[in-house]
């Protein structure tokens, strides 16, 4: 092997773990001793029940899929790409392969004998723990499960709020540029994104992937400008970005590079660029693995196992005790994707491209990105406005591909919503048209329904389609609610019928009925009464993009200084009351809402108690600024 392409090799293993915790001249001795196999599209690369090869997998370009014996066949447990290491555990545990491993597309492999490697492991305690602990993997009942990460002494917390390292003076070139002169300036300065600039403000962005995929697929040609296979607008973030904010901010946008600019927006200098590597050095333990497995994901059985995954993550990080904002942004991002796929499977299964442009909206707990549990399902639908005389045929099938939709969704395990507040219901599949006098109706002439349905269609949130139909229905709603100021009121005095559930003898007033005799009613007694009022008063703010109870309390913070510390308050009664009807979910396997007082210790009765006070006095400034005493 030349000392050119061992340089090579190394230069790629370092963006990775368990490589990147070693040192440039250690990873250039097991690069020098790597050997680089080329296999094809179904190639079998190792077989279950085969005694391990001498070295290990990581794959440098394409994918390798890892299947174990199913009842009817061969089934897909995972899918290892660029950068992913596999192979390992029958090496260290010197037992034979468990998995087969067959390449999934043409495929590029770095073999790596497990000897180059065992010599670092004696004198470097962090990668011995790697090695041991973070590559094991089980499989009870067919669900491919990756144990956790030891943390050692040095390591920092997974879920603390540390600043990314990212990679400063990145490469970047002007939009004038051919493809070959972008892709010759990667490969001279060995990186895998070009920024696309305008003077040091960022346009676009480049990466190896689009280079394999769109142009060495011959698509486009190597000549074309590199503006027409960058990826615009680009998505920025500032330099004081934490690990959580860019991990959420990457899954939320599906993409693997965030830009670094001065201000975080496109319109101020570019200072580095961030790769999803970055982060997986920092975090091995990471939902990237189970986004990507629900992209890939064919069929409804393979969506549940992930749902399942989910629910098992979200306990990890509950008993780890996560961010309760950092759990619901990953949750919600899991939960989107969930949802997308089955939308793109549906409409594969009918055809593919929609009659008309549409969008597929999330409403309730979901739509807040607050949905940690399993709950029943609130979704909507919205399909452009069509011709009289095509609206029968249109509605008919998006109604069609909505039953398809919910049907996917309660396979995977969120159930059929019971008030049926779901797209599949022809009240709830409208077009932009019949959504905007839906609206205005219930804001004009507002009834205990009305305003009961509001709470739910208000929080919604676009999960697949066009966003510009949920932003029309955004600025009508404002514009309703500007000519009938009056509806605030209603909805204010519906946010304070749950009082602050504490007696006059400071105990807390539970359920009287059968079936929840004596318990708390954590959702409607507690967080609804935050939810609501945090809703109301950032539409009296026409404060619109704060779908989530903490990201409103957030902005009221910055728009209403005087009340700060207050809001401040609900956020973080917000986060323990969340917290608490989470743990109870996950103890007794329920949606969490009804608590067993006498389980709580003194101190935890004291934390719950202690939440109750902001809820009070939120409620108290509800009554004053919509004269509730006033509304009979």
């Amino acid at each position: 092997m030349s000392n050119t392409l061992a340089i090579r090799i190394r230069d790629f293993l370092k963006n990775f773990p368990p490589f990147h915790i070693l040192s440039e001249q250690e990873l250039l001795s097991i690069a020098a001793s790597v050997t680089v196999m080329y296999v094809e599209e179904g190639e079998t690369v190792f077989n279950l029940g085969e005694h391990p090869k001498p070295h290990f997998f990581v794959v440098r370009e394409g994918a390798v899929g890892l299947f174990t014996e199913g009842s009817e066949g061969k089934l897909l447990i995972n899918i290892c790409d660029e950068g992913e290491l596999f192979g390992l555990r029958p090496i260290v545990e010197q037992d034979a392969y468990r998995l087969y491993a067959l390449a999934q597309e043409e495929t590029i492999l770095y073999a790596i004998p497990v000897e180059s490697i065992l010599p670092f492991m004696a004198s470097n305690k962090a990668l011995e723990r790697f090695i041991h602990v973070s590559f094991r993997v089980n499989i009870p009942n067919g669900a491919l499960v990756f144990s956790k990460e030891i943390a050692t002494d040095d390591t920092p917390n997974y879920f603390d709020h540390q600043k990314v390292r990212f990679s400063e003076n990145p490469i970047s070139c002007p939009a004038s540029f051919t493809i070959m002169q972008a892709a010759c300036s990667m490969a001279e300065h060995r990186v895998g994104s070009i920024v696309i600039e305008s003077d040091k403000k960022p346009l676009g962005i480049v990466t190896d992937k689009d280079l394999r995929l769109k142009v060495a697929t011959g698509k486009v040609s190597i000549q074309a400008l590199v503006s027409e296979i960058m990826s615009s607008p680009v998505i920025t973030a500032p330099a004081t970005i934490t690990v959580a904010e860019a991990q959420v901010m990457m899954l939320r946008h599906n993409i693997a590079h965030l830009c670094i600019t001065k201000d975080g927006t496109p319109n101020s200098n570019i200072i580095g660029v961030l790769s999803e590597h970055d982060i997986v050095a920092l975090r091995s333990n990471n939902p990237y693995t189970l986004v990507k497995q629900i992209r890939r994901s064919e069929d409804i059985n393979a969506l549940k196992s992930c749902r399942e995954q989910l629910s098992e993550l979200i306990e990890t990080y509950i008993q780890q005790e996560a961010s309760m904002d950092f759990v619901t942004q990953v949750s919600g991002a899991i939960n989107e994707a969930l949802t997308q796929q089955i939308i793109t499977l549906s409409l594969r299964e009918m055809g593919g491209k929609p009659l008309v442009g549409f969008t597929w909206l999330a409403l309730g707990s979901q739509g807040r990105n607050e949905q940690l549990l399993l709950t029943d399902q609130d979704n909507a639908l919205v399909f452009e406005d069509v011709p009289e005389e095509q609206i029968s045929a249109t509605k008919s099938y998006f109604l069609l591909l909505a039953q398809k939709v919910t049907q996917g969704l309660a396979d995977i395990g969120y159930e059929f919503c019971p008030a049926e507040m779901m797209a599949s219901n022809p009240q709830w599949c409208l077009s932009l048209s019949e959504w905007k006098q839906q609206f205005q109706h219930w804001i004009t002439q507002p009834s205990e329904e009305s305003i009961m349905l509001c709470t739910i269609f208000f929080d919604f949130k676009t999960v697949f389609g066009e966003p510009s139909l949920s932003q029309a229905i955004t600025q009508h709603i404002f514009s309703s609610i500007g000519s009938f100021e009056v509806f605030l009121n209603y909805l204010a005095r519906n946010a304070i019928q749950n009082p602050a559930p504490i007696g006059f003898f400071r105990q807390f007033i539970v359920e009287k009925d059968a079936q929840h005799k004596n318990e708390f009613d954590l959702k409607s007694r507690a967080l609804m009464p935050l939810i609501d009022a945090a809703r109301v008063l950032v539409l009296s703010r026409e404060i619109s993009g704060k779908n989530s109870t903490l990201q409103r309390y957030r902005a009221l913070m910055e728009i209403e200084p005087q009340n700060k510390a207050l809001f401040e308050a609900c956020e973080e009664a917000f986060k323990v009351l969340l917290r608490f009807r989470t743990e109870e979910g996950i103890k007794k396997g329920t949606s969490g809402r009804y608590l067993a007082l006498e389980t709580l210790s003194k101190m935890e009765k004291l934390q719950l108690r202690a939440c109750f006070k902001p809820l009070k006095e939120i409620q108290e400034l509800l009554s004053v600024r919509f004269h509730l005493s006033q509304i009979t």
